[in-house]
């Protein structure tokens, strides 16, 4: 005859003897133990890319960066030619020659304007164009229509389409 060893576990707990837990459970943990697998997964490919993308923006920032160091050494190096012809017009005693080396060094400047793309607007004897020209005076005339540039005090600038600075202008107003 077989006894069966007491149940020593405390009340409310399973022991050894008790029966297996149910199949439904064992199918409970599997899906449970999946779910984790996968939200583990998920987790690591967020941090993958949470990573690339910090990585991508680091790299465009550098490459701006580089770009624009590149475009500031091309846009200063072309100032150095200028600079030398003004520390030469220096050099001369005499006014003709400091005239001609101001006159170099202003070409110089003019030459790296327009390899830059940036031109001269040219406003007088044309109509004021607000979106162009700033008026800073006005010139009584009575052999110039109303509202027509005929002096420039400051030469004005644009870039393509874009206004660099403005031209100071004297309008003509009829007597």
């Amino acid at each position: 005859m077989e006894t069966e060893a007491p149940n020593t576990a405390p009340a409310g707990e399973a022991s050894l003897n008790d029966a297996p837990p149910a199949a439904g459970s064992d199918d409970a943990a599997a899906e449970l133990a999946a779910a984790k697998a996968l939200a583990e997964e998920r987790y690591r490919e967020l941090q993958y890319a949470r990573a690339e993308i910090d990585n991508v923006r680091k790299r465009a920032e550098r490459i701006a960066a580089d770009r624009l160091s590149a475009g500031r050494r091309s846009l200063l190096g072309k100032f150095l030619p200028v600079i030398d012809n003004l520390q030469r017009s220096l050099a001369y005693d005499d006014s003709n020659g400091l005239r001609g080396g101001l006159q170099a060094t202003l070409k110089g400047f003019e030459a790296l304007l327009e390899s830059e793309q940036v031109r001269v607007l040219e406003v007088v004897g044309k109509p004021f164009d607000p979106r162009l020209a700033e008026a800073i005076a006005t010139r009584e005339s009575a052999d110039v229509d109303d509202d027509v540039v005929v002096e420039e005090a400051q030469r004005g600038y644009s870039m393509g389409e874009e206004l660099l600075r403005p031209a100071l202008v004297v309008v003509a107003k009829r007597v």
